[in-house]
């Protein structure tokens, strides 16, 4: 049998998780040693696009590794898997790994179905594990618990059509940096040309829902927020939020300067038919809009008056709640190898999302676009959506994005509308 690093941070790492398990309290745990093999863990995901091949990679290179622990991925759309979930991790032939976005790891935590992963942070028994962002780390806390180890994140970026901004006579490599410089900008990127009231061409793409947060930021940058810090206050009616949301429903509404109404893939269209000039997104749209043959921009999107945080999509590796302490020492020799240095290169070139970690210099990957979303200080000055906060799903899909509409299509205003869209976010906190 071959013995590799990894092997060997797996029997490392089953001293450091202790062997609570004797005989006489309950039936003994598999291990590798008493199965006569290796331990086998099923891996769900949803990486389903052109990231899925630098995911797959990464999982052959391991299992060719070693021969201690095999990966059997279960690749899947995330939509798909997320309605699986609850059922197959309390069948026996469940997953012992999902990955899962950050922001739904509070239900799956809140009904046991989970198992906590604070060990693996836990000294450098695995991995250092200072290299990873803390905004990644954070995001799967619950109650000041973690339930996962980062497997991707994604820092939204302004992406912007350079052609589009040379015909409006704007230099093509300054694109706004502030709230102002974009409005004064986005009087010479919209165009209406017959003065019917409906651009043929957008300064920007902003979908109001099935979307990753575009407008939420923008309250971050006014020092306000859909909730508070802590997760345990709703902040829609503070004076910074509703400000935030006002000034940007008036953009929309009134300036046009995005139309109303758009779902995420509707944005991503719009820029990449090259009817709107710019859209903030995340890694995975590098791709497409390159083989579109747009000649974009990236940079830092603008700055609000008190802050210029952007969102941090994160996707979480977390564990089934069933899973027994051998699989767990395995899982986690995994998150350790998915983290390593060595493959985070393999995955960033090939997807072209950032590495996990904060000491990958920009010229040790191939990938321009992995560099760039990894700044740095883009990365710094990131931020994960609802982390940790309980019914993250229904606060946005039910409660602020119907408010956003409702303002946006003039049902309403933005105080009176967002103030009791506020109290609804509340109740949820609450509800817990």
């Amino acid at each position: 049998m071959r013995v590799s690093r990894w092997a060997r941070i797996a029997v490392v790492g089953a001293l450091a998780l202790g062997m609570s398990a004797c005989a006489g309290q309950g039936a003994p745990q598999q291990t590798a040693a008493s199965a006569g093999g290796p331990v086998t863990l099923q891996f769900w995901h949803g990486m389903t696009g052109p990231d899925g091949p630098a995911v797959q990679k990464v999982i052959d290179e391991f299992n060719k590794s070693q021969s201690d622990i095999v990966i059997k991925p279960n690749i899947m759309p995330w939509d798909q898997l997320y309605q699986k979930l609850l059922t197959s991790v309390t069948s026996a032939d469940g997953p012992q790994i999902i990955a899962m976005d950050a922001s739904r790891v509070p239900q799956y935590a809140s009904k046991g179905a989970l198992a906590p992963t604070d060990d693996f942070f836990a000294g450098t028994t695995f991995m250092d594990t200072s290299v990873l962002p803390a905004a990644a780390v954070d995001a799967s806390k619950v109650g000041g618990t973690n339930y996962g180890v980062p497997f991707n994140l994604a820092p939204m970026m302004l992406y912007y059509n350079k052609d589009m901004f040379k015909a409006a006579g704007l230099d093509p490599d300054k694109p706004p940096t502030t709230w102002d410089e974009f409005t004064a900008m986005a009087g010479k990127l919209t165009v209406d040309k017959n003065g019917d009231g409906k651009p043929e061409q957008y300064a920007i793409a902003l979908a109001d829902h099935e979307t990753v947060p575009m407008y939420q930021p923008f309250l971050w940058n006014n020092g306000g927020g859909v909730v508070s810090a802590d997760a345990k206050t709703a902040n829609l009616a503070d004076p910074a939020s509703l400000a935030a949301l006002d000034f940007w429903t008036r953009q929309v509404r009134d300036n046009k300067v995005s139309p109303i109404g758009l779902a995420g893939a509707d944005a991503d269209k719009l820029f990449q038919t090259r009817k709107a000039a710019m859209e903030i997104v995340g890694p995975w749209m590098t791709n497409g809009f390159t083989e579109a043959g747009i000649d974009f921009g990236l940079a830092r999107p603008f700055a609000g008056p008190t802050g210029q945080d952007t969102l941090m999509n994160v996707v979480s590796l977390t564990l089934n709640a069933k899973i027994t302490d051998a699989q767990k020492k395995a899982a986690y020799t995994f998150f350790s190898y998915w983290n390593s240095a060595e493959s985070q290169v393999i995955w960033a070139d090939g997807s072209g999302f950032p590495p996990t970690r904060t000491d990958i210099a920009a010229d040790k990957l191939k990938n321009k676009f992995s560099a760039e979303f990894g700044n740095k200080e883009l990365l710094d000055n990131s931020q994960v959506y609802l982390a940790g906060v309980p019914n993250a799903g229904t606060i946005t899909d039910d409660i602020f994005y119907p408010a956003l509409q409702k303002v946006l299509n003039g049902k309403g205003t933005v105080e009176e509308v967002f103030t009791k869209a506020a109290k609804d976010v509340q109740a949820q906190i609450d509800k817990g």
